[in-house]
């Protein structure tokens, strides 16, 4: 029309819309991945080593039944379902505890076995009781001489400590504690005190160490 002016836009070549694309992915590319992290990225988490417990020692004095039962309290453990009769350290519950023979329990901590079998009910009356503890830590219970708490208790323990643990008391030794597994070196067979006796009370030979040197088991629900 007369008066009018059209003004005519000659398109974009599509050549230059395609690199013009390219340059933006890749300055996009070089966005650091500390920054992306910064705006709600998932970034990387190392795997944090979990401190072994401290070795737990209850100086009442009292029946067998009932000194386990404090310790199963303190450490906030119950018995492990009747459905379960035999079952891998690894895989019972957390919060839960079971009973080994002192022979499965000798070979498992010579061989620093990663796992050990246990029971729902003691299967001899010399059987060991092991506890599961809530952040999946194993402790091994037995009873020692009153001389050996400042040894076992955590801010005076030495680096090593010779440690005799019986599986049941006796005079000689009337204290109930729980030492933590990944703890124990064992390099000998628990022996039977009364050697024509199965059922008596056994003694495990071990040395607990400062820091934590068997590889653990410590895995489950």
């Amino acid at each position: 029309m007369p008066g009018c002016v059209t003004q005519w836009t000659r398109p974009r070549p599509v050549p230059y819309l395609i690199a013009g694309s390219l340059l933006v992915l890749t300055l996009m590319s070089l966005i650091p991945t500390s920054l992306a992290g910064a705006q709600g990225g998932k970034t990387e988490v190392f795997p944090v080593q979990k401190a072994a417990p401290g070795t737990v020692f209850i100086e009442a004095s009292g029946s067998e039944t009932d000194l386990r039962r404090q310790l199963r309290v303190k450490n906030g453990v119950s018995q492990l379902s009747a459905s379960t009769s035999v079952i891998r350290f690894s895989v019972a519950p957390t919060g839960s505890f079971g009973f080994i023979t002192p022979k499965l329990l000798g070979m498992g901590l010579i061989t620093q076995s990663p796992d050990l079998l246990i029971e729902q009910v003691p299967p001899v009356s010399n059987a060991f009781e092991i506890h599961k503890l809530a952040d999946g830590s194993g402790m091994l219970v037995g009873f020692v001489d009153a001389s050996l708490k400042p040894q076992l208790t955590v801010s005076e323990r030495p680096k090593n400590v010779r440690l005799g643990l019986y599986s049941n008391p006796s005079d000689k030794a009337p204290h109930i504690v729980a030492v933590p597994l990944v703890k124990l070196v064992v390099d000998r067979m628990p022996i039977r005190l009364n050697p024509k006796e199965p059922g008596s009370a056994v003694l495990l030979d071990m040395d607990l160490q400062g820091t934590a040197n068997r590889t653990s088991s410590q895995t489950g629900p």
